[in-house]
């Protein structure tokens, strides 16, 4: 039989960490797993708590990904790249600020949570397909990044997170009355 501990005193996790690509790539697969679960969902009750961890998840990833990762990778992954997934961001705010409005009861709710279902999953391929990979050429330490990640989300789990806000609007240039 193969002895584990017999290679290193040095626990396994830390020979290999995470980096944040592969952090962001795990959050992609546990919300996908989350909405199959939800469309499988037979009781009001199941889709409701399965709808809560979803969007709770999502609202951790998009902080993350907004406070973190992508101020990392913007300038290099190209303003048409990152303009869209902001864009793709907004949205999902929005329909997630609507569904934590409802009480999980109401006509449309699994109308609504599907949709921000099918716009997340839109947002995840056009990022493993176009982002990511651009991303990854980037000459930074994704390990250190996927550290910081990770210290950020246990921050939100503990002290919580702001609710989902309206986007804030640049401000105009006042014109000068003559």
């Amino acid at each position: 039989m193969f002895d584990w501990f017999s290679l290193s005193d040095t626990p396994v996790a830390a020979i290999s960490e995470p980096d944040a690509i592969d952090l962001l790539k795990t959050d992609h697969d546990s919300v996908k797993e989350l909405f199959d679960r939800f469309k499988k969902a037979g009781d009001r009750r199941s889709k409701a708590r399965i709808a809560n961890q979803a969007i709770t998840a999502l609202k951790i990833h998009t902080a993350i990904e907004e406070e973190i990762f992508y101020p990392a990778v913007r300038q290099r992954v190209g303003k048409d790249v990152m303009n869209e997934a902001d864009e793709e961001h907004h949205v999902a705010k929005v329909l997630i600020r609507e569904l934590e409005e409802m009480d999980g009861s109401g006509d449309h709710f699994d109308a609504n949570f599907n949709v921000l279902a099918e716009n997340v999953r839109h947002h995840i391929k056009e990022e493993e397909r176009k982002m990511l990979p651009k991303a990854q050429d980037v000459d930074i330490d994704f390990v250190k990044l996927g550290q910081r990640m990770l210290r950020r989300r246990e921050q939100l789990l503990t002290d919580g997170f702001p609710p989902v806000g309206a986007r804030k609007k640049p401000a105009r240039a006042k014109r000068a009355i003559a």
